[in-house]
Protein backbone atom coordinates (compact mmCIF):
# COMPACT_ATOMS: atom_id res chain seq x y z
CA UNK A 1 0.00 0.00 0.00
CA UNK A 2 1.56 3.29 -1.21
CA UNK A 3 2.27 5.60 1.98
CA UNK A 4 1.17 9.33 2.05
CA UNK A 5 4.35 11.37 3.91
CA UNK A 6 3.82 14.55 4.29
CA UNK A 7 6.72 17.00 5.00
CA UNK A 8 5.78 20.13 6.48
CA UNK A 9 6.96 23.39 4.64
CA UNK A 10 6.76 26.66 7.00
CA UNK A 11 9.69 28.93 5.29
CA UNK A 12 12.34 27.32 7.89
CA UNK A 13 13.84 23.57 6.66
CA UNK A 14 16.28 21.69 5.41
CA UNK A 15 13.13 20.22 3.41
CA UNK A 16 15.10 18.52 -0.07
CA UNK A 17 17.89 16.46 2.15
CA UNK A 18 14.57 15.05 3.94
CA UNK A 19 12.72 14.52 0.50
CA UNK A 20 15.65 13.04 -1.26
CA UNK A 21 17.00 10.78 1.45
CA UNK A 22 13.38 9.41 1.07
CA UNK A 23 13.42 9.16 -2.52
CA UNK A 24 16.44 7.18 -1.69
CA UNK A 25 14.97 4.84 0.37
CA UNK A 26 12.14 4.44 -2.43
CA UNK A 27 9.45 6.17 -0.35
CA UNK A 28 7.89 8.55 -1.99
CA UNK A 29 6.50 12.18 -0.19
CA UNK A 30 5.40 15.69 -0.75
CA UNK A 31 6.32 18.94 0.63
CA UNK A 32 3.18 20.54 1.60
CA UNK A 33 2.22 23.86 2.96
CA UNK A 34 -1.26 23.76 3.51
CA UNK A 35 -2.48 22.60 6.99
CA UNK A 36 -5.05 20.76 5.66
CA UNK A 37 -2.72 17.98 3.83
CA UNK A 38 -2.13 16.70 7.12
CA UNK A 39 -5.35 15.11 7.58
CA UNK A 40 -4.64 12.67 5.24
CA UNK A 41 -0.96 12.04 5.90
CA UNK A 42 0.05 8.98 7.16
CA UNK A 43 3.34 9.62 8.47
CA UNK A 44 4.22 13.79 8.89
CA UNK A 45 7.90 15.01 9.18
CA UNK A 46 8.38 18.24 10.58
CA UNK A 47 12.16 19.28 10.00
CA UNK A 48 14.19 22.51 10.75
CA UNK A 49 16.80 24.63 10.90
CA UNK A 50 17.66 28.12 12.48
CA UNK A 51 15.77 29.95 16.04
CA UNK A 52 12.97 28.09 17.89
CA UNK A 53 11.00 31.86 17.36
CA UNK A 54 11.27 31.95 14.22
CA UNK A 55 10.33 28.23 13.64
CA UNK A 56 7.81 28.72 15.90
CA UNK A 57 6.38 32.10 14.09
CA UNK A 58 6.33 30.03 10.41
CA UNK A 59 4.29 27.47 11.85
CA UNK A 60 1.57 30.05 13.28
CA UNK A 61 1.61 32.01 10.30
CA UNK A 62 0.75 29.08 7.97
CA UNK A 63 -1.67 27.99 10.46
CA UNK A 64 0.05 24.54 11.11
CA UNK A 65 0.16 24.56 14.71
CA UNK A 66 -3.89 23.46 15.35
CA UNK A 67 -3.40 20.95 12.29
CA UNK A 68 -0.18 18.65 13.70
CA UNK A 69 -2.21 19.17 17.42
CA UNK A 70 -5.08 16.98 15.40
CA UNK A 71 -2.83 15.16 13.98
CA UNK A 72 -1.09 13.63 16.42
CA UNK A 73 -4.40 12.99 18.28
CA UNK A 74 -5.16 10.44 15.61
CA UNK A 75 -2.02 8.59 16.85
CA UNK A 76 0.06 7.87 13.82
CA UNK A 77 3.66 8.63 13.37
CA UNK A 78 5.35 12.38 13.91
CA UNK A 79 9.00 13.26 14.05
CA UNK A 80 10.28 16.45 14.43
CA UNK A 81 14.10 17.12 13.08
CA UNK A 82 16.49 19.28 14.89
CA UNK A 83 14.65 22.10 15.37
CA UNK A 84 11.53 20.31 14.68
CA UNK A 85 12.15 18.45 17.47
CA UNK A 86 12.80 21.24 20.09
CA UNK A 87 9.79 22.10 18.64
CA UNK A 88 7.87 19.69 20.11
CA UNK A 89 8.59 20.78 23.62
CA UNK A 90 7.00 23.22 26.10
CA UNK A 91 9.13 26.22 25.41
CA UNK A 92 12.89 27.40 24.28
CA UNK A 93 15.22 29.62 26.27
CA UNK A 94 16.90 30.56 23.12
CA UNK A 95 16.87 34.12 22.85
CA UNK A 96 14.38 34.62 25.13
CA UNK A 97 11.62 32.59 26.54
CA UNK A 98 9.44 31.21 23.88
CA UNK A 99 6.41 28.75 23.68
CA UNK A 100 6.44 25.19 21.84
CA UNK A 101 3.99 23.11 20.66
CA UNK A 102 3.78 21.22 23.97
CA UNK A 103 3.70 17.66 22.82
CA UNK A 104 6.14 16.49 25.11
CA UNK A 105 6.40 17.76 28.22
CA UNK A 106 9.85 19.64 28.88
CA UNK A 107 12.25 22.49 27.67
CA UNK A 108 14.91 23.50 25.52
CA UNK A 109 18.83 25.06 26.75
CA UNK A 110 21.90 25.58 25.74
CA UNK A 111 25.11 24.38 26.43
CA UNK A 112 26.98 26.63 28.72
CA UNK A 113 30.09 27.86 27.21
CA UNK A 114 32.98 27.02 30.10
CA UNK A 115 36.01 29.47 29.82
CA UNK A 116 39.47 27.47 30.73
CA UNK A 117 43.23 28.73 30.84
CA UNK A 118 42.11 31.80 28.30
CA UNK A 119 39.73 29.54 25.87
CA UNK A 120 36.35 27.70 25.38
CA UNK A 121 36.93 24.29 26.32
CA UNK A 122 34.16 23.16 23.76
CA UNK A 123 32.60 24.68 20.36
CA UNK A 124 29.18 26.00 20.09
CA UNK A 125 27.13 25.36 17.88
CA UNK A 126 28.05 21.55 18.18
CA UNK A 127 28.68 20.50 14.86
CA UNK A 128 29.92 16.90 13.84
CA UNK A 129 29.30 12.77 14.50
CA UNK A 130 28.48 11.76 18.08
CA UNK A 131 27.22 8.20 18.97
CA UNK A 132 23.95 7.43 20.38
CA UNK A 133 23.64 5.44 23.52
CA UNK A 134 20.54 3.99 25.01
CA UNK A 135 18.73 5.37 27.94
CA UNK A 136 16.23 3.38 30.32
CA UNK A 137 14.00 3.20 27.32
CA UNK A 138 14.37 -0.21 24.88
CA UNK A 139 14.78 0.45 21.22
CA UNK A 140 12.39 -2.42 20.10
CA UNK A 141 9.65 -1.46 18.26
CA UNK A 142 10.86 2.39 17.58
CA UNK A 143 12.61 4.46 15.35
CA UNK A 144 16.14 3.37 16.68
CA UNK A 145 15.40 -0.53 16.35
CA UNK A 146 17.81 -2.67 14.96
CA UNK A 147 20.50 0.41 15.65
CA UNK A 148 23.47 -0.80 17.94
CA UNK A 149 25.17 1.27 20.67
CA UNK A 150 27.38 4.33 19.93
CA UNK A 151 26.06 4.27 16.33
CA UNK A 152 27.57 7.79 15.13
CA UNK A 153 24.86 10.49 13.74
CA UNK A 154 25.73 14.29 12.05
CA UNK A 155 24.65 16.95 14.94
CA UNK A 156 24.68 21.10 13.96
CA UNK A 157 23.01 22.50 16.87
CA UNK A 158 23.69 24.66 19.86
CA UNK A 159 20.20 23.75 22.22
CA UNK A 160 19.07 20.56 23.63
CA UNK A 161 16.13 19.48 24.69
CA UNK A 162 15.30 18.47 28.31
CA UNK A 163 11.92 16.35 28.66
CA UNK A 164 10.57 16.69 32.18
CA UNK A 165 9.93 12.60 32.40
CA UNK A 166 12.89 10.36 31.89
CA UNK A 167 10.87 7.96 30.28
CA UNK A 168 10.74 9.96 27.07
CA UNK A 169 14.00 10.01 26.53
CA UNK A 170 15.26 7.28 23.63
CA UNK A 171 17.95 8.41 23.36
CA UNK A 172 21.22 10.40 24.68
CA UNK A 173 24.43 11.81 23.22
CA UNK A 174 27.39 13.10 25.17
CA UNK A 175 29.23 16.11 24.10
CA UNK A 176 30.94 18.93 26.20
CA UNK A 177 30.36 16.62 29.17
CA UNK A 178 26.91 16.86 28.90
CA UNK A 179 24.77 13.84 28.45
CA UNK A 180 21.88 15.35 26.26
CA UNK A 181 18.70 14.08 25.07
CA UNK A 182 18.98 13.19 20.82
CA UNK A 183 16.04 11.13 20.28
CA UNK A 184 12.67 11.68 22.14
CA UNK A 185 9.71 9.35 22.07
CA UNK A 186 6.30 9.33 23.41
CA UNK A 187 3.80 7.33 22.00
CA UNK A 188 3.51 7.96 18.44
CA UNK A 189 5.78 11.41 18.67
CA UNK A 190 9.30 11.16 17.90
CA UNK A 191 12.07 13.35 17.85
CA UNK A 192 15.54 13.55 16.73
CA UNK A 193 18.27 16.58 17.49
CA UNK A 194 20.69 15.17 14.65
CA UNK A 195 20.23 15.43 11.25
CA UNK A 196 19.13 11.34 10.32
CA UNK A 197 18.96 12.55 6.94
CA UNK A 198 22.55 13.53 6.50
CA UNK A 199 23.85 10.56 8.63
CA UNK A 200 24.68 8.10 5.85
CA UNK A 201 23.09 4.27 6.39
CA UNK A 202 22.30 4.83 10.31
CA UNK A 203 20.26 7.62 9.74
CA UNK A 204 18.65 6.52 6.54
CA UNK A 205 18.05 3.43 8.88
CA UNK A 206 16.26 5.40 11.54
CA UNK A 207 13.92 6.97 8.53
CA UNK A 208 13.21 3.53 7.07
CA UNK A 209 12.09 2.20 10.27
CA UNK A 210 9.88 5.47 10.79
CA UNK A 211 8.42 5.58 7.81
CA UNK A 212 7.67 1.45 8.88
CA UNK A 213 5.40 2.10 12.11
CA UNK A 214 2.45 3.16 9.59
CA UNK A 215 2.15 -0.39 8.77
Amino acid sequence: MKKNIVIIDYGLCNLLSVFNALRYLGVASVVSHDPASLKEADAVILPGVGAFADGMQGLENKNFIPAIHAYVKTGKPFLGICLGMQMLMDKSYEFGEHQGLNLVEGEVVSFKNRFVDGKYDFKVPHIGWEGLCSHQVPWQGTILRELKQGEFMYFVHSFFPVPKDEKHVLAKTSYAGIDFCSVIARENVYGCQFHPEKSAQHGLKILKNFVELTS
